[in-house]
């Protein structure tokens, strides 16, 4: 059920301030590109092996569509995209899958999966897209450098991200649509390695997508950060079985956000509840430093110390319950 303000005034005034939100906070890369044609990719299936020789190949299939991607990327006349892509497409680069269109989808593995006990999954938030692939690249390195051996880190970029400034950025929409897709992410990664501990460190916007793919979850740990709700009332209403833990950063403007749910008729329910780091929501939170709202995987800060001891099941620095 959405949270209910008490009082049409309290109700309007909390209203004005998730639309002024939308309108008006100063961020970067929030308009959408025109579409950029891609041709459909390889069908590879869900992941099923996990052997190096199976990885192999299947990275090998996605370095292949990757590159014929950013053909046609270029062809259109996009160098932007293109330089991208083949950025992507380098030598050592690892994507169990890639599909150019529709603003691009991509799974990308840090690290070596067929031997790894602790996989982390990254989902993303708002305003994450191919052009700008290399931050959520740089991230999953940050990370698999902090976690060392016998890890891995899977780069998900698994949906068509809403612009950060954006009506679409206030609602579940896209979420919903990519939950089906980590969903199958994660019983493949638990099929292929049914020892390994999993989590999923869902960032932003990312964590509404974690929220609703939640229930019934193989995942051992589900990581809320920088986060404007869940869309849910408390770590309750996840149905989860995962340890629920949430941290925000002392400099991340998310926490500006009103915490609530107004629904519009015949328009929308905007916004997404209660703030995760928020006693009543009931996660275990953790000490995400002082960084703004893109730091949290930076070398050094201590999000990113605390996000490597949790994905390893050890206890966060600073955790407050």
């Amino acid at each position: 059920m959405p949270d209910r303000p008490r009082g049409p005034r309290l109700r309007r005034a909390l209203l004005a301030a998730l639309v002024t939100f939308a309108v008006a906070v100063p961020v970067s890369g929030a308009a959408r590109p025109a579409a950029v044609p891609a041709p459909a990719p390889t069908a590879l299936g869900p992941l099923r092996d996990a052997g190096q020789a199976a990885l192999a190949r299947r990275y090998a299939v996605s370095r292949h569509d990757i590159r014929a991607a950013g053909r046609t990327a270029a062809e259109h006349g996009d160098l932007r995209r293109a330089a991208s892509l083949r950025g992507m497409a380098g030598p050592g680069r690892q994507f169990l899958a890639f599909d150019g269109r529709d603003g691009g989808r991509s799974t990308e593995v840090v690290g070596d999966l067929s031997t790894a006990r602790r996989i982390a999954v990254l989902v993303p938030g708002a305003g994450v897209g191919l052009d700008a692939y290399w931050r959520l690249r740089r991230d999953a390195r940050s990370l698999h450098r902090k976690l060392g051996e016998g890890a891995a880190v899977v780069a998900w970029l698994g949906y068509r991200t809403p612009a950060t400034v954006s009506p679409a950025a206030l609602t579940t929409g896209r979420a919903d649509g990519a939950v089906p897709g980590l969903r199958t992410l994660v019983e493949g990664l638990r099929a292929v390695r049914p020892a390994a501990r999993i989590s999923l460190l869902c960032h932003s916007y990312g964590s509404v997508i974690c929220a609703r793919s939640a229930p019934g979850t193989t995942a051992d740990a589900l990581v809320l950060y920088g986060s404007p709700g869940a869309g849910v009332p408390d770590a309750a209403a996840l149905r989860t079985g995962a340890r629920v833990w949430a941290g925000r950063s002392g400099g991340d403007w998310i926490a500006r956000v009103p915490h609530v749910r107004v629904r519009v008729p015949f328009v929308a329910t905007l916004g997404f509840g209660t703030d995760p780091v928020a006693d009543r929501f009931g996660a275990e939170v953790f000490d995400a430093g002082d960084g703004g709202h893109s730091d949290y995987l930076l070398p050094g800060s201590r999000s990113l110390t605390n996000l490597a001891r949790i994905t390893a099941g050890a206890e966060p620095l600073g955790a407050s319950r």
